[in-house]
């Protein structure tokens, strides 16, 4: 798309513009193995894990990982139906709630939590390369820790090397994540038969936890509790995919019909994030007869196999990773620091600065001080991006009967400029959203700190993206009620 006479500069570039119908190269199998490849990833392997020691079972733990998927589908088609329809990434599809200068709020809060993930992600995947190179000298290897850093040189090194892969992928763009990811996909699956065929073997079964009851029980240690322990443990899980429920019109806008994108994330989705669990569960357990512990970390696991099993294993796994922290953490707030400054940062530029981010945060830092991963991390931020999808559905479905005028989202002085650019209906909802989910945020990460805060406020935490998203969506619904502009010569569209 070449821009038109009126288009504001600071609000477009060629990578923000709506993909040409020669960019529709996806199919739905190509979304199928986007997610294939992003499921099958470490911390979604151990989410099962933080649900089997709360008290679960195998089974309820499963079926929660599940059911969450399939909760958090449904807004991935809903607002990842605008990225098909109008080839826009969600970086500007969040102008047309938000206004042109406002949708930069929505931008930020997603890429920094995208950096996050990709700064933990790249150091999960120099970990695996520090401990490959250690199974294959026989020892440990590194030595005292660096001064300031609080890992050691060998470390350090594993994690540069790590990041210099992926920084390869950034380089060359959009179109080498696809491959990566539709052509490592089958082979994940096929892994994850292999170790089920291998745990079987050594230990003659799939062992005790398959068998354990739930804690929930009469007699068991958290008897009658489930429900308290159920809500907040969806809620996370919904948290888990909560950044790509946002960015994934960065995805869809290059699909080339409605039905590839439905039924490529439909397939690709829930049913591999159930199986995944399942077979975390699985393996785990056989490793309580193997090890004499359950082992939840799958590069611990592979550290303990011999022979070519622990090489095949460990370079699986870095490939799993890398492809995982692309698709994942990569492509969305490279769109998303793109957006800040169309005229300065492409969407390459924005890959570069994701990954100095990335480098600088010293994500082994942020893991060493995060408590409660799950309950703290995951809800946390859901209960902030929870109400930016509220405001994005109501807005699209709703306000605008998925009538946008593309042009306009990229003019200061067009239907999407409101006040100076910003649309204060978004902002109050968003904040509304937002507000009810502080005092049990602050409690649930500083408890000490904030020890009175009230039961109905840690209550609704733990609902906090449901909350979010229902709140700030009554909200902009009832304040952009009959103010809508009519989409002013909309761009041709792929229904």
């Amino acid at each position: 798309m070449s821009p038109d006479p009126a288009t504001n500069q600071d609000l477009w570039n060629a990578d923000l513009a709506p993909t040409s119908a020669a960019q529709r190269t996806w199919r739905w199998y190509h979304f199928a193995a986007l997610w294939v490849g992003m499921v099958m990833c470490i911390p979604a392997y151990t989410l099962s894990a933080s649900l089997i020691e709360a008290g679960m079972s195998a089974y309820q733990a499963v079926f929660t990982v599940f059911l969450a998927n399939a909760i958090v589908l449904l807004p991935m088609l809903l607002i990842g139906h605008a990225g098909t329809k109008y080839g826009i990434p969600y970086a500007v599809l969040a102008r047309a709630a938000f206004g042109t200068r406002g949708a930069r709020l929505p931008a930020l809060m997603r890429a920094i939590v995208a950096c996050g993930w990709y700064g933990i992600q790249t150091w999960f995947g120099g970990s695996m390369i520090y401990t490959l190179l250690g199974v294959l000298a026989g020892h440990a290897i590194g030595g005292a820790q660096l001064a300031g850093l609080g890992i050691n040189g060998a470390q350090l090194l594993c994690f540069l090397a790590f990041w210099a892969i992926q920084f390869w992928f950034i380089v060359h763009g959009m179109d080498a994540i696809r491959k990566l990811e539709t052509y490592t996909a089958p082979l994940k699956i096929l892994i994850c038969f292999v170790l089920l065929g291998w745990v079987y073997q050594k230990a003659g079964g799939f062992g005790p936890l398959l068998a354990a009851p739930s804690q929930f029980v009469d007699g068991g240690r958290k008897a009658g509790q489930f429900w308290s322990t159920f809500w907040p443990s969806l809620t996370a899980m919904v948290g888990f995919w909560a950044t790509l429920a946002l960015n994934i019109p960065d995805f869809t806008r290059f699909a080339r019909t409605q039905r590839d994108q439905v039924v490529g994330q439909t397939v690709g989705l829930p049913v591999p994030m159930g199986l995944l669990a399942a077979l975390a569960v699985i393996v785990t357990s056989a490793t309580v007869v193997l090890y004499g512990k359950a082992l939840w970390d799958p590069v611990d696991l592979a550290s303990r196999m011999t022979g070519a099993a622990v090489l095949i294993a460990l370079i699986v796994l870095l490939v799993d990773t890398v492809s995982v922290n692309l698709a994942a953490n990569l492509v969305g707030p490279a769109y998303d620091f793109s957006a800040l400054a169309p005229r300065h940062i492409s969407y390459r530029t924005g890959g570069y600065i994701t990954a100095g981010i990335a480098l600088v945060m010293m994500p082994w830092k942020i893991l060493e001080s995060t408590q409660g991963y799950i309950f703290t991390w995951l809800i946390g931020y859901s209960a902030l991006l929870g109400p930016i999808a509220g405001v994005l559905i109501i807005d699209y479905y709703l306000i605008r009967r998925t009538e946008l005028a593309v042009d306009q989202l990229y003019r200061d002085d067009g239907i999407y400029g409101y006040r100076g650019g910003w649309n204060p209906a978004a902002i109050v909802a968003f904040a509304a959203g937002v507000l009810p989910n502080i005092p049990g945020f602050l409690n649930a990460a500083f408890p000490q700190a904030f020890p009175g805060v009230g039961a109905g406020f840690t209550t609704l935490y733990t609902y906090a993206w449901f909350v979010g998203i229902a709140i700030s969506g009554l909200v902009y619904g009832i304040m952009m009620k009959g103010r809508a502009a009519p989409a002013l010569h909309p761009a041709r569209s792929l229904d």
